[in-house]
């Protein structure tokens, strides 16, 4: 790879897989990224491509209008001309990882972790059990370093 790029943001619109003509799946995402702060704060917009096998699995379901991600792949600039003529610019990353972190920020729905269980169904985090057995002991005030 030529060059790396990777960044944290805020997906724009829900995922959408294709097909090409060949048959390889390509997962197309948009991400918005801030840069800057205060007044000189900029959103960046890249449009985000995953192709193959991991472009079919379960992944768009979860990209959703705002997740949170982290992606990392090779940029690209791509020139074009606008129906008024003007040319303009756009960022592309054919990307290696997607990740998604923290959680959708629309209207406060709860985010749903995938979680395979004994039955193959995914669960919300707050069906999910956590045992407190460990946390129960004492500290010990003796750093043994």
């Amino acid at each position: 790879m030529s060059n790396v790029f990777s960044f944290t943001g805020t997906v724009g619109r829900d995922a959408e897989v294709r097909y090409t003509p060949a048959g390889l799946a390509v997962l197309s995402v948009t991400v918005a990224n801030n840069v800057g702060f205060g007044d000189k704060q900029q959103t960046l917009w890249v449009r985000v491509a995953l192709f193959g096998k991991r472009a079919e699995g379960s992944l768009q379901n979860y990209l959703k209008k705002g997740q949170q991600v982290f992606v990392s792949g090779e940029l690209t600039q791509n020139e074009y001309k606008a129906n008024d003529g003007t040319t303009k610019t756009s960022l592309e990353l054919n990307a290696n990882i997607i990740d998604l972190i923290g959680k959708r920020n629309d209207s406060g729905q709860a985010q749903q972790s995938y979680q395979p269980s004994s039955g193959g169904q995914a669960r919300s985090s707050a069906q999910q059990s956590v045992s407190h057995d460990n946390f129960d002991m004492p500290y010990d005030d003796d750093i043994p370093f």
